[in-house]
């Protein structure tokens, strides 16, 4: 029973890659997030258990193709509530940052905010998450949200990939006029993830994020 306990334990802390916007404590965490109108990349320093800071990219266009947006910046991580339950973990994030953005339809560029909170729930067979997201700067307002929930497919050991299904369905003030729903396949490690899906545009859609 102990035995099971530990390995079940070990496996919550595995699933932490699964939601987590940063990594323990000394590590370095890169994340990718890419399709047709949405193309992220980050990578933040964990210098303590709770707090990273790092550079982020993001690419923006709208569903009409008519509108872009090139967003740099420095992005501070910071884990302000965890509950350990017995067979799960519960997460409060906050996650923002400022930096520079650029448009095809401004000149110049304009200082944006990025302020935003992400609510995370899992155990070795169940996920979910919200996030909330702001992102504004002088004439813009782009403000971003998202909620997944996924389920993995069975249980495995500390060390060994593990596969799950996850929806998602996010939306983007003013660049989008709908919400974007898309099933995709993760596989995940205690120290990655990819995943990959269609969304209801026939867009493909990949995801990674690796932890070292």
């Amino acid at each position: 029973m102990r035995h099971r306990f530990l390995a079940a334990a070990a496996a919550v802390l595995a699933s932490q890659a699964f939601a987590a916007p940063m990594g323990f404590k000394e590590s370095w965490m890169v994340m990718g997030d890419l399709s047709p109108n949405w193309r992220e990349g980050f990578a933040n320093y964990a210098f303590t258990a709770r707090d990273a800071v790092g550079p982020s990219l993001l690419y923006m266009r709208s569903d009409d193709k008519a509108r872009t947006r090139d967003l740099a910046e420095v992005a501070y991580t910071r884990l302000l509530k965890r509950w350990n339950l017995p067979h799960a973990q519960a997460n409060v994030w906050f996650i923002g940052g400022v930096g520079a953005v650029r448009g095809n339809d401004f000149s110049g560029t304009r200082t944006m905010a990025t302020p935003g909170i992400q609510v995370d729930y899992e155990t070795t067979r169940i996920y979910a998450s919200a996030l909330g997201r702001l992102y504004r700067a002088d004439g813009i307002n782009h403000d971003y949200a998202a909620a997944r929930l996924g389920f993995s497919f069975y249980e495995t050991d500390y060390d060994e990939v593990q596969p799950w299904f996850v929806v998602e369905a996010r939306r983007m003030r003013d660049l989008s006029d709908k919400t974007e729903i898309t099933p995709m396949l993760r596989l995940i490690h205690n120290r990655y993830f990819v995943e990959a899906g269609v969304n209801g545009s026939r867009e493909l859609r990949f995801n990674f994020m690796y932890t070292f």
